[in-house]
């Protein structure tokens, strides 16, 4: 379990397709990276991924196809930035959301902009999941906790602040740039109680 509040951003060092599996390496800011051992899990631009290859500040991790094509993963390239989380400690405030690591959609950046002093993000959003969007809800966007400012049949949009374009990997944001998107999971639990055993997931989630 995550909340959304990016710790650190990562640098890929290689993103590779091997006989069995995907193979992801990135550059970790040395405070990450000392906390971790083999077999934990880390949030990377959202999706949760299990730490298999550790050497010095450098973090490896393997994904499956299925991974790769329903995240944003696709687009990573040498030197991009990744958005890292260490999971939610049982003692620690919760600053953002819940947030599983689970990543419902692949999406795109529609328009990212100045207005004024601020800057605009307004993501495309696949129709199976509009409506999990809430005007002043809640979304993960590359894993990072976010209010939605306006919502949209096929998007939805967000404001952002100086500190989180500092810190996180959105200030690389372009129109086109793949991200990951994580609806609320307590509208999705709300969902299946009210709706009782009927199907309601159209997806498998990454």
């Amino acid at each position: 379990m995550f909340t959304g509040i990016v710790e650190a951003v990562g640098k890929v060092e290689s993103f590779e397709e091997r006989s069995d599996a995907w193979f992801l390496r990135l550059d970790t800011p040395a405070f990450v990276s000392d906390s971790l051992k083999i077999g934990d899990s880390l949030a990377c631009n959202g999706c949760c991924l299990t730490l298999v290859e550790k050497m010095g500040n450098t973090a490896g991790f393997e994904l499956l196809d299925e991974t790769v094509r329903l995240t944003s993963f696709e687009g990573l390239r040498k030197g991009g930035l990744v958005n890292l989380e260490r999971p939610l400690a049982a003692d620690a405030r919760l600053g953002g959301h819940f947030v599983s690591g689970h990543v419902d959609a692949r999406s795109s950046v529609v328009e990212f902009c100045r207005k004024g002093k601020n800057h605009y993000l307004r993501v495309s959003v696949p129709p199976e999941f509009s409506k999990y969007v809430v005007y002043k809800g809640s979304i993960a966007i590359d894993g990072i906790s976010l209010t939605i400012a306006e919502a949209h049949s096929d998007s939805l949009a967000v404001w952002l602040i100086p500190h989180t374009l500092e810190v996180t990997n959105l200030g690389e944001c372009a129109a086109g740039k793949l991200v990951n998107l994580e609806f609320d999971i307590l509208a999705k639990y709300v969902e299946k109680i009210a709706l009782g055993n009927r199907e309601t997931s159209p997806y498998q989630p990454a």
